[in-house]
């Protein structure tokens, strides 16, 4: 079978009209302040969750009770078997029944006691306020959202435009504020959001256009929901395929543009562990082979010109790997003890880079490119800045890394700037 984690320059399915209705609700009817403190805990991956990766799908399990774990499924961000051509087929099917089975066949293979598929999806709306539904999730110790078009989840799991919960997204909420985890994977993640949840878009295009209220059939156009997703995470905006996608264009302009001081940009594979989330004791660690951006928007500033043309200044820049921390109400990073300070080296010349946001249109392109510029910077001792640009022009923008007072290297083999902090980051039309 296929397991979707979000294609990179497609659109996202759903009509139009309906979705706009949403966007412009009013975001202060999303989520009421009246939910109870979460005592439970997230586990957010940036989306391409490997089968294998054992440290991700272990730390799940883990938090739902270890070998008593019972998870529940919920791929409603799938296509519904409705609308898979190979729904029968269990080896090139893609629909939410069995991307469900194929989860919770991969948690019990991983050590958990049961998992089983939470069936809601746009074949089964209905059941989002089945009594019986909510007596499956209520028999859960965890649950985990599968990828596709969180879009889906919208439609599925919450009240039209009054973005209200169903029946089982009240349980799930209730089931983490009593001590539950929640996780999920790419659109997984996304739909944890709160206001202004992302729906689609490229850098190079959000730089230029800014951000719209809504969902469009342009995949490239920067768009976001007002309203938000689910609310499972307050403390910063969340995207997903970060750097394979060069997605921290498109996170800068559309925090800017909403007013949002802190973007977390997940990475592929690898786990954002969010412990009290919605409290003041929420308290994050990153998990797996790549890393989370943490993006810092509290003394950026934007100007625009008569022109339109769009600039940045004053954001930051932070990259956390595995087993560094982040208390995101003093904004501090606590590196992982087996990691310590980088000294920097008088090495080459930090090297061009002339496609920072990893275009669709440069087949020569490579992911992780905004990442490398960064660390490259921070691995020399020969350079206080350095700059990159995107591929495309009409404007070409111009993106500039500085070393800052404050600014960290840190390595866990003494040479690789594994994990970067407080690189202060510029964004300007050439």
């Amino acid at each position: 079978m296929r397991i979707p984690n979000g294609a990179r320059r497609t659109a996202l399915a759903g009509a139009t009209a309906l979705l706009l209705t949403l966007a412009l609700a009013p975001s202060a009817s999303a989520h009421t302040p009246h939910h109870p403190a979460d005592r439970g805990s997230l586990v957010l991956v940036g989306g391409a969750l490997k089968a294998d990766n054992t440290q991700v799908y272990g730390e799940i399990i883990k938090r739902a009770g270890g070998a008593s774990a019972r998870i529940g499924v919920i791929t409603a961000s799938s296509v519904p078997a409705s609308q898979d051509p190979h729904a029968t087929d269990p080896d090139k099917c893609s629909n939410s029944a069995c991307n469900g089975a194929y989860y919770a066949d991969l948690f019990e293979r991983h050590g958990a006691a049961d998992a089983q598929w939470i069936p809601v999806d746009l074949d089964h709306i209905a059941n989002a306020d089945s009594d019986e539904v909510v007596r499956q999730v209520n028999s859960m110790t965890g649950f985990f959202f599968g990828g596709g078009d969180q879009y889906r989840y919208v439609t599925t799991l919450l009240h039209g435009s009054a973005h209200t919960d169903s029946k089982v997204l009240a349980a799930i909420r209730t089931k983490l504020a009593a001590g539950a985890v929640v996780s999920g994977t790419s659109a997984g993640a996304q739909i944890a959001a709160g206001t202004d949840m992302v729906t689609g878009g490229d850098s190079y295009q959000g730089l230029r256009d800014g951000s719209s209220p809504g969902y469009f059939d342009d995949p490239t156009r920067l768009a976001h929901l007002p309203a938000g997703g689910f609310g499972f995470l307050h403390s910063g905006l969340i995207d997903t395929h970060t750097g394979a996608y060069g997605r921290e264009g498109r996170a800068l302009r559309l925090a800017a543009d909403t007013g949002h001081d802190r973007v977390y940009a997940l990475e592929e594979n690898t786990a954002l562990i969010v412990e009290a989330p919605r409290t003041p004791r929420e308290k994050l660690r990153v998990l797996g082979p790549q890393g989370v951006a943490i993006l810092d928007l509290r003394n950026a500033r934007t100007r625009q010109t008569n022109s339109g043309a769009w600039s940045l200044t004053g954001a930051r820049y932070t990259y956390l790997t595995d087993g560094d921390r982040y208390d995101p109400s003093r904004w501090s990073v606590h590196p992982s003890p087996d990691k310590h300070p980088l000294v920097p080296t008088p090495a080459s010349p930090v090297p061009a880079n002339t496609d920072v946001f990893y275009s669709a249109a440069n087949p020569a392109g490579a992911p992780y490119s905004f990442l490398g510029t960064a660390r490259a910077l921070a691995a020399t001792a020969t350079q206080r800045t350095a700059t990159a640009r995107t591929f495309e022009s009409g404007p070409r923008f111009t993106v500039t890394f500085s070393k800052q007072p404050g600014s960290t290297a840190w390595t866990a083999d003494g040479a690789t700037a594994h994990t970067v902090t407080g690189l202060r980051i510029a964004v300007a039309p050439e």
